[in-house]
């Protein structure tokens, strides 16, 4: 990068002549280490040391993978979350082996996911403890008004179910489940990758998780799978958990809260059921079904406001959006939309639960990207003190710039592959300068330098950017 500055910089031959000196002497002074002797000896080799670490990691990895296939095959996919949370610990564990990181490293940073699935789990009941009435009209009635007197599941059934699942309902299965697998997978990617990327994620995740977990024990909802299995007179005084909820809603008069369906394709139920995991009957996967079906049975059952799989979808791609290549955005814009498809049409969440999600994603993001760029700034104002006047120095791949975090705590937009700042930038602190604009000249003591930002240029990829 090439800087041009307002006054010239001087070089001091005569310190760093004495400087290097100094230097060369201490060096010399320097007793013979044991280390070099047995490297001299053949009994110390680090390239083979890490060869050995190397081939060791590869026979770990090899062995999870197995173990995690023989299990998927025996005993069905890792739908549980703690089975998955289980299986990417041991598998983070075995790709750390000779890479700085210990088992102690892994169980530390993923104790946040599995305190959050604890707290979760244990959700379940505590708005019955608190005496919280249950929402069970107002997310009916809202999506009535959003869509003109209809409600969108009950659209969506009567046009789309079919008898038995057809092949696009193991898609549907697959988006759905995503929610279990895919939070979790991005985590331990960026976790062996970019650890700050991986913090700034885990803030997130568990501030958004623990957002959630408090409205559903100060405010239940009931999704619309239960709403179609109840009468108004079941859920009179707003209960959580009546017996309505465990029936069948084929018999249910009237369609019970959600309202009778008129039509439904030849064959298929003429009521509104829960389908989201339907599609794995056809790849033969019932067990995976059925496992999925019995968590979704022990867990908070009244848990629909927000629906954290909107949110979370959500932040995910909120949050990954400027950390992928162009080519993925279709995607990240594509999967919270496909999500609230497969939601609303398999009855476990109305739209205004997804509304409230989105919303709930857009908060949390906001909130963490104002808190990084605080944190950025605060950053480099204690490296402009404690650098006062540091001379030129190398940024090893990065360029700290002022407000190069933006709202949602993205890194500064470095595009057209020229690498240009978009916007003229302060460099608090540390300053690099070309040797071209280094002049020599007599000893006297370093001072700071204005830097002219009509031409601050990073010559380094920014990380994390496209």
């Amino acid at each position: 990068m090439s800087v041009t500055t307002d006054r010239r910089v001087r070089l001091f031959k005569r310190d760093a002549q004495a400087a290097a000196t100094r230097m060369l002497r201490q060096v010399k002074h320097l007793p013979t280490t044991p280390l070099r002797d047995a490297e001299s000896a053949g009994n110390v080799d680090p390239a083979s040391r890490q060869r050995w670490l190397t081939l060791a990691r590869r026979v770990a990895v090899t062995s999870w993978t197995l173990v995690v296939a023989y299990r998927s095959v025996t005993d069905g996919l890792a739908f549980n979350r703690e089975l998955l949370l289980l299986y990417i610990a041991t598998g983070l564990i075995a790709a750390s082996i000779g890479r700085g990181r210990t088992a102690f490293a892994v169980l530390r940073d993923w104790l946040p996911f599995a305190l959050v699935l604890l707290l979760y789990d244990l959700s379940r009941g505590a708005a019955t403890l608190l005496g919280a009435p249950t929402l069970w009209r107002f997310q009916p009635d809202a999506d009535r008004w959003l869509f003109f007197g209809t409600v969108p599941t009950v659209w969506l059934q009567e046009r789309l179910k079919m008898p038995q699942p057809p092949w696009w309902e193991v898609i549907i299965s697959g988006i759905y489940m995503s929610f279990f697998v895919l939070p979790y997978v991005v985590a331990g990617v960026l976790w062996l990758h970019n650890r700050s990327d991986w913090a700034a994620f885990v803030r997130r995740f568990v501030a958004l998780s623990f957002a959630a977990l408090v409205v559903y024990i100060v405010m239940p909802a009931a999704p619309p799978w239960a709403a179609a299995r109840c009468t108004p007179a079941n859920i009179a005084g707003g209960p959580s958990d009546p017996h309505c909820m465990y029936r069948s809603s084929a018999r249910v008069p009237d369609g019970g809260l959600l309202g009778a369906m008129h039509t439904s394709q030849p064959g298929a139920h003429q009521f509104v059921e829960r389908i989201s995991t339907r599609g794995w009957g056809t790849l033969h996967l019932q067990s995976a079904g059925a496992l999925v079906n019995s968590g979704q049975a022990s867990v908070n059952l009244v848990a629909a406001i927000p629906s954290l799989h909107a949110a979370l979808t959500a932040m995910i791609s909120i949050f990954l959006w400027r950390r992928v290549r162009r080519s993925w955005r279709p995607l990240l814009v594509a999967y919270p939309l496909a999500m609230a498809f497969v939601l609303v049409y398999s009855a476990e969440h109305f739209v205004v639960d997804i509304l409230l999600g989105w919303a709930l994603a857009a908060m949390v993001s906001v909130v963490f990207g104002l808190f990084d760029a605080w944190w950025s700034r605060r950053r480099g104002s204690k490296s402009a003190v404690a650098y006062p006047a540091e001379p030129a120095a190398d940024l090893a791949g990065g360029l700290p710039v002022k407000g190069a975090v933006d709202l949602f705590g993205d890194v500064a937009d470095v595009r057209r592959g020229d690498h240009v700042v978009q916007r003229a930038q302060r460099v608090p602190g540390r300053q690099r300068l070309g040797v071209e604009n280094v002049e020599a000249g007599s000893g006297e003591s370093p001072r700071l330098q204005s830097v002219d930002e009509g031409r601050l240029v990073d010559d380094w990829a920014a990380r994390c950017v496209d």
